[in-house]
């Protein structure tokens, strides 16, 4: 069974309005795949471990059907609660127990979340549901971010970073996928037809507030905040404060270039 995180409703909804889609470039890499394997245009996408929908909004724009799955009820009210394409539902369950017929699904995704699942029982019920020539892409945004703003971006990251690390203290053994680059997962894809990139590079418009909400809803802050409330909260206080010394400006709604490094793997069955 997949590991269970992101359960209350506080941190879906922290979840739902601070987490950012796929990148530009992410999704680049995504689609150039799909074309070259012949996997759009195509019925059904499945979007494995989709939260709140950030991710699974990008795929309805290129599938005539999405369903975004997720073990987490919270997680799901809120992307039903989000307004969306026409095309685009979401359903409760886990990713190891998908309730499609084998066979029926043309992609599937995980836009970091495949480092949650059971990943040998996920890896079987994909190579049950994906039909013959169907397709596989599972990605993760890495701990290798930084900021730009102005001539203080080096300093801005160095206040980001020192926030960041020490919510990483918190973080559960499982991230231990992210940091390997996902090179764990990729060995486990069931696939002979399969790549791995590691150095997709996006840009996220983001504002002072977004990068701290980003953080407030990282799943090792939230163990933090269980387990000593006053200082976690304290620590984005003051981070946020910072930051917006060091920028010289007063708005947390100032905007800031947050940037993110992904790893995709991609396969075809």
């Amino acid at each position: 069974m997949a590991t269970q995180m992101f359960e209350g409703r506080g941190h879906a909804a922290v979840y739902q309005k601070y987490r950012f889609a796929p990148g530009k470039e992410l999704q680049q890499i995504i689609l150039s795949y799909l074309q070259e394997k012949k996997a759009i245009p195509a019925e059904l996408a499945v979007d494995v471990g989709c939260g709140s929908g950030q991710g699974t909004h990008f795929l309805g724009q290129h599938f005539k059907k999405v369903v975004g799955t997720d073990i987490s009820e919270a997680q799901i009210q809120e992307a039903k609660d989000t307004p969306c394409m026409p095309n685009i539902s979401y359903l409760v369950c886990p990713a190891e127990e998908l309730p499609f017929p084998a066979g029926s699904v043309d992609v599937l995704t995980a836009f970091t979340a495949a480092h949650w699942f059971n990943v040998p029982r996920f890896m079987r019920e994909a190579q049950r549901v994906l039909r013959p020539g169907g397709c596989l892409a599972i990605s993760t945004y890495t701990v290798d971010m930084s900021l730009r703003h102005g001539d203080c971006s080096e300093k801005l990251t160095r206040v980001f970073r020192e926030c960041w690390d020490k919510i990483l203290e918190y973080s559960h053994n499982r991230l231990k996928y992210v940091l390997d680059d996902y090179k764990e997962i990729f060995e486990a894809l069931p696939f002979p037809d399969k790549k791995r990139v590691t150095d997709i590079y996006d840009q996220i418009p983001m504002t002072v507030e977004g990068v701290v909400g980003y953080m407030e809803s990282a799943s090792p802050y939230q163990t933090f905040k269980e387990k000593d409330p006053k200082a976690a909260t304290s620590l984005l206080q003051e981070t946020e404060k910072r930051m917006l010394e060091t920028m010289g400006v007063s708005s947390r709604e100032t905007p800031v270039e947050f940037w993110v490094r992904h790893v995709c793997l991609l396969g075809c069955k």
